[in-house]
């Protein structure tokens, strides 16, 4: 019995989890490189099961479909968008879910914030400066009295509300189905999407993706935004059209972006995200803390001894993967 561990970047999961009882059972091997799926296809092609970490690898049904030995995919969150499910329902291959349980929810706004002030204050061109010999090479800006404005107001846009307060900045809200008395009770002012994009000096995403949010950030909301503003991203990169915000970075419509996640990860080396100077990035940490993969790669772990006991747990129907939370 062979199990892949796919994605583990940091090759954290044999620290954060006990796979020992899996081990007795079974052969786990660690991959901590990204595979393409032609590179997937020839070095997952022994394996009995893999464990996926969020969304890092896609699963379409051209790599399900010629991986022959394969008989379950443990997935990591609530849901996992890039796996096909009918693929792997028809060829008769188990699907099972392993959530945290909200262990890592302030991971995400936290980094949103990280973004924000690196981009206010000019951060990490600063710190790279200093290695480089240099002193003062930016005047940044305070971010009292400015305005924040959240597209989205979930779990993860609620929790940007207090800090935004508590740093002195005023809070417009938006989305499709937000009222004004959803706005206020969460500490945010309820606006419509123009005039929030208008107003705010700092617009961050925190939509659920599905097909009418996709692109809710394109050339023409783009055009709204103050020349002085920035975008931050940290939620999921089908909410922006990125070919218009390459464009409007490039021509400095905007100030600048703060971006976590994108189209393609890893990020293409050669990508020109990574060659502008108005954009700061960071390759996809939102939920990447210990607090969050500890509990991922635990319940991994159960969802595999269950499994390899006959008695498998948690099990993912066809139908039952949601939209992706806020």
């Amino acid at each position: 019995m062979r199990i892949a561990v796919l994605d583990d970047y940091l090759q954290l999961s044999q620290r954060l989890a006990d796979w020992s009882r899996v081990q007795q059972q079974a052969e786990v091997t660690v991959f901590d490189r990204h595979l393409g799926e032609e590179e997937a296809v020839r070095e997952l092609a022994d394996f009995d099961a893999v464990c996926h970490l969020r969304e890092r690898m896609a699963m379409p049904a051209s790599l399900i479909d010629r991986l022959p030995r394969l008989k379950l995919i443990v997935v990591t969150g609530f849901e996992h968008r890039t796996l096909d499910l009918a693929a792997a329902a028809q060829r008769g291959i188990l699907v099972t879910r392993a959530p945290n349980k909200g262990e890592g929810l302030h991971a995400t706004p936290e980094l949103a914030w990280g973004l924000i002030l690196s981009l206010a204050r000019k951060i990490p061109q600063s710190a790279a400066g200093m290695k480089q010999g240099a002193w003062q090479l930016h005047a940044g800006s305070v971010l009292r009295g400015k305005t924040l404005g959240l597209l989205g107001l979930g779990r993860i846009g609620r929790c940007m509300v207090p800090i935004a307060r508590a740093f002195g900045m005023e809070v417009l809200a938006w989305s499709s189905r937000l009222t004004p008395e959803e706005a206020a009770a969460a500490g945010a002012t309820w606006a419509a999407k123009d005039e929030l994009l208008a107003r705010s000096d700092y617009v961050s995403l925190h939509l659920v993706l599905g097909e009418r949010s996709r692109h809710t950030i394109a050339a023409r909301e783009l055009a709204l935004m103050k020349p002085g503003a920035c975008l931050v991203n940290t939620a999921r990169a089908g909410l922006v059209d990125e070919a218009a915000l390459l464009h409007a970075l490039q021509n400095r419509l905007i100030a600048g972006a703060g971006l976590d996640v994108f189209e393609h990860e890893p990020l293409p080396a050669d990508h020109p995200f990574r060659r502008l100077d108005n954009a700061i990035l960071t390759p996809h940490l939102g939920y990447t803390v210990e607090e969050s993969l500890r509990a991922f790669y635990a319940a991994t772990v159960e969802c595999l001894e269950a499994w390899l006991c006959g008695t498998p747990i948690r099990v993912v129907e066809p139908t039952t993967i949601p939209e992706t939370k806020p």
